[in-house]
């Protein structure tokens, strides 16, 4: 491919991604998984409130305490808390944050295409039908820690690849160090792992324990410890942790558990993770690796048992993932679009009439997306009660910033503060005595904002009000009795 060429499309990808997401920078959290999504807001707004300490991400329903929550290691929260320092707090910071991690993520896949295949036209086709993964481009502007651990994991990969043409030691070190920051942003990542390691085992099988060999293992896996480290210090605190668990601790029949895998298979993935465009790439892409042999390259293994690693994630944590989860599915993804890149290229190189039919179905890759994707971001279904939306300021200033507050209905216990800005005691399912509120206003709640007709009328805890101060659509605050 002609580099000019080359270097327009590539371009292009960052123009069109960007004009495609434009509208919707400037908007608030919604849509599906606004549950994650307000969750990392929210720790990312605590680090630049409250502590900048990494070790300390905190959550809003926290009642009196302190509020820590540690579960994956919140470098990238961190991270965007250190612009919010500089620049204040602005959710349109925090989405092109996550923007620019997606445009490098598309760049890695680019680099680890290139890094595999040594061939500039099969790693621009990859790097385009990846940018334009239904699932993929929804994500890419929206906070979720998965976000870094996948950008983290390509380069992982696009770095230790890259050995073959670069000799130099810290390429390794490089390495093992998006290795390790994946696996720390997002526990499942840790099986990326498996590629070097097996590399290794190999090399230490052929050629004995040599110095050279040692240095360069230790050079991928000195970080791995870092992981290991956080993890086996904060999953002892988890509590009813589905991801742990998975399907050892599983309530779902086994029909159920088919039905998932049937809507993985069928629907997901062709529809979320791939985009339909792509279907033909990723298929024709089993083809040519047969017809090809490429099996017979030796980094054919280590992908491909990747690939088995990943199944065997997917079926542990598959009534985890259920049909809803799919950014559970981002480590499938850096596979799913080698697949297509390699099918995408070797089509192109069938003949004038499947040249055209790529050409065609890379350049309705965008189309695709956008019409899958064009109903996310819709204020009017945000995906919880839309008054939280439309009310959000006058609900953050009805009471003072730093009153502890009980807020309900909200069954995420993420959603409802993240719009009021507050921190406090959540409930749901109307799951709210007198008996309750008075334990909680014996700790310092002072006001309760709830949307919920039977608490509002409940008698109990009508005793413990002392009166309304605003109502806003569904949404009504209450200041609370003073506790003598």
């Amino acid at each position: 491919m002609n580099k000019k060429i080359k270097n327009i499309i590539l371009f292009s990808i960052v123009v069109i991604s960007f004009m495609m997401h434009f509208n919707h920078f400037s908007k608030d959290l919604m849509s599906i998984h606004v549950w994650r999504q307000t969750q990392t807001q929210s720790t990312i707004d605590n680090f630049y409130q409250e502590d900048m300490n990494i070790f300390n991400p905190r959550r809003n329903d926290r009642g009196d305490t302190q509020g820590f929550f540690r579960m994956e290691f919140p470098l990238m929260q961190w991270m965007v808390a250190c612009v919010y320092k500089v620049y204040g707090k602005h959710i349109i910071i925090s989405r092109l944050f996550m923007f620019f991690i997606g445009i490098f993520s598309v760049l890695g896949i680019y680099k680890l295409l290139m890094a595999m295949f040594v061939n500039e036209t099969l790693a621009v086709f990859g790097a385009w039908a990846f940018n334009f993964s239904p699932c993929f481009y929804y994500y890419t502007i929206n906070p979720l820690p998965d976000n870094l651990a996948l950008c983290s994991a390509i380069w992982g990969l696009a770095l230790f690849f890259s050995l073959h043409s670069n000799k130099k030691g810290y390429v390794l070190f490089l390495a093992g160090l998006f290795f390790s920051v994946a696996a720390l942003c997002k526990l499942p990542f840790i099986i990326y792992y498996v590629v070097p390691l097996l590399f290794f085992l190999k090399e230490f099988n052929n050629n004995g324990i040599t110095k050279k060999i040692t240095i360069q293992f230790f050079s991928v896996f000195s970080l791995s410890l870092l992981p290991i480290i956080w993890y086996a210090t904060v999953i002892p605190q988890w509590e009813g942790n589905m991801i742990i668990k998975g399907v050892v601790d599983n309530e779902e029949s086994v029909s159920m558990l088919l039905y998932y895998l049937q809507h993985t298979l069928i629907s997901t993935l062709p529809e979320l993770l791939l985009n339909y465009g792509s279907l033909l790439f990723f298929l024709a892409g089993f083809y040519f690796i047969c017809r090809r042999k490429a099996f017979n390259d030796p980094r054919f293994a280590l992908m491909f048992s990747l690939g088995l690693i990943t199944l065997f994630y997917y079926f542990y944590e598959v009534n985890a993932i259920a049909t809803i989860h799919d950014y559970y599915l981002f480590p499938f993804l850096p596979l799913i679009f080698i697949l297509v890149s390699y099918g995408a290229f070797h089509l192109y190189k069938s003949g004038h009439f499947y040249r055209y039919l790529t050409i065609s179905l890379l350049m309705l890759l965008p189309l695709f997306c956008f019409l899958r994707m064009q109903g996310r971001w819709n204020p009017e279904a945000p995906g919880f009660n839309k008054d939280l939306l439309i009310y959000k300021s006058e609900l953050q200033k009805a009471v003072p910033e730093d009153a502890l507050v009980v807020a309900g209905n909200d069954v995420s216990r993420f959603i409802l503060f993240y719009y009021i800005n507050k921190k406090g005691w959540s409930f749901t399912d109307d799951k709210l005595t007198a008996f309750q509120l008075t334990s909680m206003m014996e700790k310092g709640a002072e006001y309760l904002y709830t949307d919920s007709e039977k608490i509002q009328n409940d008698s109990g805890i009508k005793k413990c009000v002392d009166e309304m101060i605003i109502q806003k659509g569904s949404v009504m605050v209450f200041k609370l009795k003073k506790i003598k």
